[in-house]
C-alpha cells in the first residue's frame, strides 16, 4: 500500500473540504504518520474517513473529527494542554506538536500502555500518558491552558471546566445521538464561562461521561 499517498487523499479528499484550512495543521497531518497509532489489523484503512476499532468496546474519531478539533483549539506552542481519552494517542501526538506540554488521560489500561508505545515510538517526549478516569481531569497539575475531550459527553462536567487558566478554552462534542454539536467553553473569569457551538458531527461516548448527572453546560 501506498501509505503516502493515502495519506496525501485522506487531506485533500476529507480534511480539507470540513473547512480545515489551518496550514499548520495540514502540515500536521502530513507529518504525523497515523497508520502507526491504528491497530496493525486497521493499518491499512487508517486513513478512512470512519472510525476505527481499538478493543474494548472504543474506537478513534474519524480523520476529519479529529482535523477539525484540533483547528479549533488553537494551541500555541507555550500552553499546557490535558487531553480526555486517549485512545490510541493520535491526537495527543498531533497535540504535542503544537504545545509546549500535553497530559492525556486513559481509563483503559491497555489502551494506556499502547498508546504510551506509540508516542515513545514517534519521539514525542513531551506528552505524558496517565491511566485515569477522565471525568475529575487532574486537578493536581491544574490550570491547564486548554482541555480535550477526544469523544463525546452528555454534558461538560464542572470539574474540567474549574482546572481551566482564565482565558483557557475546553473542547468537547456535547450531546445525544443523533444531534451532537463541537462546543468550545472558554473560561473569561474566576466564575464566569462562555460557550459557543462550532460544528455539529457525532463521536463515541466516552467511557465515565454516560450519564448528565451533576454535570453543568
Amino acid at each position: 500500500m501506498n501509505y503516502e499517498q493515502a495519506r496525501f487523499n485522506m487531506i485533500e479528499q476529507q480534511i480539507r473540504p470540513w473547512n480545515v484550512l489551518d496550514q499548520d495543521v495540514l502540515g500536521l497531518l502530513a507529518a504525523v504518520k497515523r497508520e502507526d497509532f491504528v491497530p496493525a489489523a486497521y493499518r491499512a484503512m487508517a486513513f478512512s474517513d470512519t472510525e476505527l476499532p481499538l478493543g474494548e468496546g472504543r474506537s478513534t474519531l474519524a480523520p476529519r473529527v479529529e482535523a477539525r478539533l484540533l483547528q479549533e483549539l488553537k494551541v500555541a506552542r507555550h500552553e499546557k494542554v490535558l487531553e480526555i481519552g486517549t485512545g490510541s494517542g493520535f491526537l495527543a501526538a498531533m497535540l504535542g506538536h503544537r504545545a509546549q506540554r500535553v497530559v492525556t488521560l486513559e481509563s483503559s489500561p491497555e489502551l494506556a500502555r499502547q498508546a504510551a508505545e506509540n508516542l515513545r515510538r514517534a519521539g514525542l517526549s513531551n506528552v505524558t500518558v496517565r491511566e485515569a478516569a477522565g471525568a475529575q481531569g487532574l486537578a493536581g497539575e491544574a490550570p491547564f491552558d486548554a482541555i480535550l475531550l477526544s469523544g463525546s459527553v452528555a454534558e461538560v462536567p464542572a470539574a474540567l471546566l474549574a482546572q481551566l487558566k482564565v482565558g483557557g478554552r475546553l473542547l468537547a462534542i456535547v450531546g445525544e445521538e443523533p444531534v451532537m454539536r463541537a462546543t468550545l467553553t472558554t473560561r473569561v473569569g474566576e466564575k464566569e464561562y462562555k460557550s459557543v457551538e462550532l460544528f455539529d458531527t457525532a463521536a463515541p461516548r466516552l467511557p465515565g461521561f454516560e450519564a448528565a448527572s451533576g454535570f453543568v453546560f
